[in-house]
């Protein structure tokens, strides 16, 4: 299983460095020559879109039928759209593929070190429920611990960015602040 990223900014570069030192085999996509777009796709079972939120509809414009049958995890924010994911894009542009909503809920800096107090810190993820064992493996890769929501609880998982933008940047408690869901 191969997971191709898509964007290598601060969230695509620190999510494909943690892949693959997870054991992922990971490819990146980007604008740069040597990151070509389509080859990686040509590889991967599993696609991570890290890109601005502009740039996806072009994306999948671009790209939809090479997704076909492949798992789409979505990490871009469309931050002040009236829906914050690309599930409804996918669905268009992309109707082979399988959505997953992941790694959209925290700073990449919780990515980059997801310890907190000793523990990890907990990922808000939906999608489909046969995609789990895939979803799950590439959160706990990054170090962070898998909180499924559900199948298509897509804005669930984003009220828990909205939930994290106004801790960390509305209450200036700043970025590097996560979650841990407590149980008994």
């Amino acid at each position: 299983m191969t997971t191709a990223v898509i964007g290598t900014g601060n969230i695509g570069g620190t999510l494909g460095r943690a892949f693959a030192r997870g054991g992922i085999p990971t490819v990146f996509g980007s604008r740069h020559p040597s990151d070509s777009i389509a080859e990686a796709l040509a590889q991967a079972d599993v696609v991570l879109l890290a890109l601005p939120a502009g740039a996806v509809e072009d994306f999948l414009r671009t790209h939809g039928p090479a997704l076909a049958g492949k798992l789409v995890i979505d990490a871009a924010n469309n931050i002040g759209g009236a829906v914050a994911n690309h599930a409804q894009l996918v669905s268009e542009l992309a109707p082979e593929a399988r959505y997953a909503r992941a790694f959209n809920t925290l700073g990449w800096e919780n990515f980059e070190n997801p310890s907190f107090d000793g523990g990890p810190a907990d990922l808000f993820y939906s999608g489909p429920a046969g995609d789990r064992d895939t979803l799950e493996a590439h959160i706990t890769a990054v170090g962070l611990r898998p909180m499924y929501c559900g199948e298509d609880q897509h804005d669930t998982v984003d009220a828990v960015l909205r939930l994290w933008f106004a801790l960390a940047i509305g209450q200036k408690h700043g970025r590097n602040l996560a979650f841990r869901t407590l149980t008994r």
